[in-house]
């Protein structure tokens, strides 16, 4: 947090989600979204009224804020309302906003092939095949540890992956290799894939940019992201026959219905037989009479 001189209003806030164990991302969220709501407010929060939670919101929305960005809010002002100020009924007027579901973008097998041959060096390679080959978030991949490896038992160890989950997840013969490779060439220490300074890990921005170097690299038209390799997985064990539900532990969903979301996009979903193809009709025009 912060090293500036914490208010006693906001040190409460930080107090009450270290108590639940809040990550650090999400305290850092919900002090700002609070400290947004104040400038809005131009005074502070604990003096809102209901009226005033209402009309942020609609602020919000006629600022065209993004749906994701508006339920963020909402969840902070929610908890600071509810738990911090104990004033639960404050908050009734807050609605969170429906987001689209937009189906993800998925890379072929041969174009994830192009693409982790186009990475820029062997670190990112690495990490690319890390992010396909196991499904896991760029989060994940930036925060893996040298012992997170088991190659006893073929796995890599996800500690504290969104939701503050642990998982196991698979590691293919392909990826070990490829990893003993990566530990022989740079030999790191602690963090799997360091950053330039190696006592830290890399960023996800670092991936980010490795990922769109190699897209270009590899010729693809596609908006690729280092998520892009997680859909990809997800969606190329679906169309190997793979259960659904099985997938869901693999990447780490807490719902079914976020993993079904790739049975939009897997090509054994949607090259179906249609129903038109059984029906025994011509259908192009007869030949006019001469």
């Amino acid at each position: 947090m912060s090293k500036k001189p914490v208010s006693r209003l906001r040190q409460r806030l930080i107090d009450d989600m270290t108590a639940r164990r809040f990550g650090e991302d999400t305290k850092r969220d919900y002090v700002r979204n609070v400290r947004k709501f104040a400038a809005f407010l131009g005074q502070s929060p604990d003096t809102a009224t209901s009226e005033d939670l209402r009309r942020f919101q609609l602020h919000m929305a006629q600022q065209q804020v993004s749906p994701s960005t508006i339920n963020a809010a909402i969840a902070a002002l929610r908890f600071f309302f509810t738990v911090t100020l104990e004033k639960p009924d404050l908050v009734r007027p807050l609605r969170t906003v429906t987001k689209p579901r937009k189906a993800p973008i998925v890379l072929s097998q041969e174009e994830v092939a192009r693409l982790l041959q186009a990475a820029p060096s062997l670190k990112y390679k690495a990490a690319l095949s890390v992010a396909y080959g196991a499904g896991l978030r760029v989060s994940e991949v930036a925060n893996l540890k040298v012992s997170d490896i088991d190659s006893g038992r073929m796995m890599l160890r996800v500690e504290q992956g969104k939701g503050q989950r642990d998982r196991d997840v698979m590691l293919s013969p392909q990826l070990l290799q490829l990893l003993r490779e990566w530990w022989k060439a740079a030999r790191p220490q602690v963090w799997l894939f360091p950053g330039q300074n190696p006592i830290n890990p890399l960023t996800e921005r670092q991936l980010n940019r490795a990922v769109t170097a190699a897209k270009d690299l590899a010729g693809i038209s596609k908006r690729v992201s280092p998520h892009t390799l997680r859909h990809s997985f997800a969606t190329h064990l679906l169309e190997q026959g793979v259960d659904i539900r099985v997938i869901q532990v693999l990447l780490g969903h807490a719902k079914l219905e976020t993993t079904a979301l790739y049975t939009r996009v897997a090509v054994n979903t949607v090259h179906i037989k249609s129903p038109l193809d059984r029906l025994d009709i011509k259908l192009t025009k007869p030949t006019p009479p001469a």
